[in-house]
């Protein structure tokens, strides 16, 4: 199958391995940012395939991870509300609030309903026009698209019972917040070409300079995450600092600008905090003022919900690639997929359940 058998070829991903190896002269740490390629590294074993001065760490790019546990709160809370339709991808449904999920609010009754598109809570909406609707809308640039159009479908067609609680956070300014901490110890980075996709990379550019750290866009499959590192490596090792697209059959330099128009129609930045992380300014969106009317937080009056994380959940440090799954004390004891301590267990793009489901670190 094009695009799919050719960039899981042993042989053509072997190759780039050696070249790697050829290429590298010193110690260096790379960083992926999406969980998706987190997931790919681990479940083919491409960390231990790489020469050793070669380290990957695991960045904050998956989603459910870094929804705050204030928010799963708030769409707990609404999920419990009587007359409504909480509406999700299924990954969110097991991520633990303080004291429940969303398959324990289903379980007791309310209607929490799994979806693969926004597009399905629109219509869920219109046939249920006695019932309010509301879909978990979280994400990164990736997903916001799709978001967005619910919310621009829904008021076209005068669909007043939907609303979207807002959870979209940036990948730019999380780099900032990684490059610029005290305790960074990453060099390079492997960014993520769905993201790319729909924003371009102009963005990244003025940060690679700014920090002295190169990138390369990478694919999710083994030939493209290796083909990411290998140009990492080189630039490294040349002492340059550029932007390489890796991913050309999915990414250009400016990226889908219908997509950007629409997603710049609907949302406006904001300051967002992230889980384990904490706020970052400006590093997310919420839905601009004339879009009140689709904003679930303010329809349920939810805003005033705050938390604590759990103190055994190293889940930040993990996400900054400051540690790894294994290094926390609770990783395989405490926290397992059954009962996770955070959202980095129990997500399908989370490094903790990467590390659990392949056997990482519970040797």
């Amino acid at each position: 199958m094009k695009y799919v058998a050719e960039y899981r070829n042993a042989d053509l991903v072997r190759g780039v391995i050696d070249e790697i190896a050829r290429t590298v002269t010193r110690n260096w740490v790379l960083m992926e940012i999406c969980g998706g390629q987190t997931h790919a590294i681990v479940r083919h074993g491409i960390d231990q395939l790489l020469p050793p001065e070669i380290e990957l760490v695991h960045g904050p790019g998956c989603p459910v991870c870094v929804t705050p546990l204030e928010q799963i709160d708030r769409a707990l809370a609404i999920a419990a509300t009587p007359d409504v339709i909480f509406c999700s991808y299924g990954d969110m449904l097991r991520v633990p609030g303080s004291s429940d999920d969303l398959f324990s609010i289903r379980a007791a009754g309310g209607d929490v309903r799994v979806i693969y598109s926004p597009l399905d809570a629109v219509k869920i909406a219109q046939e249920n026009p006695d019932k309010k609707v509301v879909f978990f809308a979280i994400g990164f640039e990736t997903t916001a698209p799709a978001n967005v159009m619910s919310v621009v479908q829904a008021k076209m067609l005068g669909v007043t019972n939907y609303s979207i609680l807002v959870s979209h956070v940036r990948v730019p300014p999380a780099l900032h917040v990684i490059l610029g901490s005290p305790h960074n110890r990453v060099q390079g980075f492997l960014l993520a070409g769905h993201v790319c996709a729909v924003m371009g990379y102009w963005e990244y550019a003025p940060i690679a300079t700014q920090y002295g750290v190169p990138m390369a866009i990478t694919g999710f499959e083994p030939l493209d995450i290796v083909q990411g590192i290998l140009e990492n490596v080189k630039q490294l090792e040349a002492g340059k600092t550029d932007v390489v697209n890796a991913y050309p059959r999915a990414v250009t330099f400016d990226g889908n600008k219908p997509a950007q128009k629409m997603i710049d129609t609907v949302f406006i930045e904001c300051d967002r905090k992230w889980r384990g992380i904490g706020e970052i300014p400006m590093s997310g969106w919420e839905l601009r003022s004339e879009f009140d009317a689709f904003n679930a937080e303010k329809r349920f009056d939810v805003r005033a919900i705050t938390t604590d994380e759990s103190p055994l959940c190293i889940a930040g440090e993990i996400l900054q690639g400051l540690k790894k799954p294994h290094d926390c004390a609770a990783f395989g004891k405490e926290c397992t997929p059954e009962s996770p301590l955070g959202a980095t267990m129990v997500s399908n793009e989370g490094a903790c359940a990467a590390y659990y489901k392949y056997g990482r670190g519970l040797e």
